[in-house]
């Protein structure tokens, strides 16, 4: 993934935050030698409009390197430390929009898994519950529409996330016969060419400063995502 200007990805941004619409295929941090990463990108933003000064750039939640959405970092550590408790309290809300395969029979559902992290594959498994070093994991989700697409039907749900798990959406879904599309890890049989059809598409949360209710929501720019009514 290729950033020309990082500044047509900024949607908001004061003294104290800036909220990004992060593409698929770009990583938050720490990406490979030789390719950029969105905070790379963001403390390059930041240090040329304050020259000399160095860059701050607080980091309070991630989306894996596939998955595209909406993003708040924060831009001094006043700012961080608010933030982070509102995410430890479980006071920023993250809904997010998937495409995924297979039948849903249950319309509206919570989900509660035990998910366990394999770092050797970097997959994550659901296990028995009290399986050693298994995290529990909770999500609802909602079917907002169905439709066929090359005679395979395809379903747009809208999923809250009540814990932030790894690859927790992409497990869950695809646990339950629903696994995400373009999704090469979990369904690998029917994944295609197409890019992960899941974005991170409204954020929640309370201004750190002013405590003023911040909310920001994108649409999808993934070719799994188009042709959907219920969305733009």
């Amino acid at each position: 993934m290729w950033i020309k200007d990082i500044r047509d990805y900024i949607i908001y941004e004061d003294k104290d935050i800036l909220v990004c619409h992060k593409p698929a295929g770009i990583a938050v941090q720490n990406a490979r030698v030789g390719s950029m990463d969105l905070e790379s990108l963001l403390k390059n933003y930041v240090a040329q409009k304050v020259p000399g000064k160095m860059p701050y750039l607080g980091i309070i939640h991630r989306l894996d390197q596939p998955v595209e959405g909406v993003l708040v970092f924060a831009l001094n550590s006043r700012a961080t430390a608010e933030l982070n408790r509102q995410m430890t309290s479980g006071k920023i809300k993250k809904i997010y929009l998937a495409v995924t395969e297979g039948e849903v029979k249950v319309q509206k559902a919570t989900l509660e898994d035990w998910l366990k992290k394999d770092n050797r594959t970097n997959s994550s498994t659901v296990v028995a519950a009290g399986t050693a070093g298994a995290k529990k994991a909770v999500l609802s989700y909602e079917l907002l529409e169905t439709r066929e697409v090359q005679g395979q039907r395809r379903n747009l749900l809208e999923i809250c996330l009540d814990t932030g798990r790894h690859h927790q959406i992409r497990v869950q879904m695809a646990h339950v016969g629903m696994p995400l599309v373009g999704d090469r890890k979990y369904n690998p049989q029917k994944s295609g060419q197409e890019p992960l059809a899941l974005c991170s598409a409204k954020l929640g949360f309370q201004h750190p400063v002013t405590k003023k209710k911040m909310e920001f929501q994108v649409i999808p720019a993934g070719s799994a995502f188009k042709g959907w009514n219920r969305i733009g």
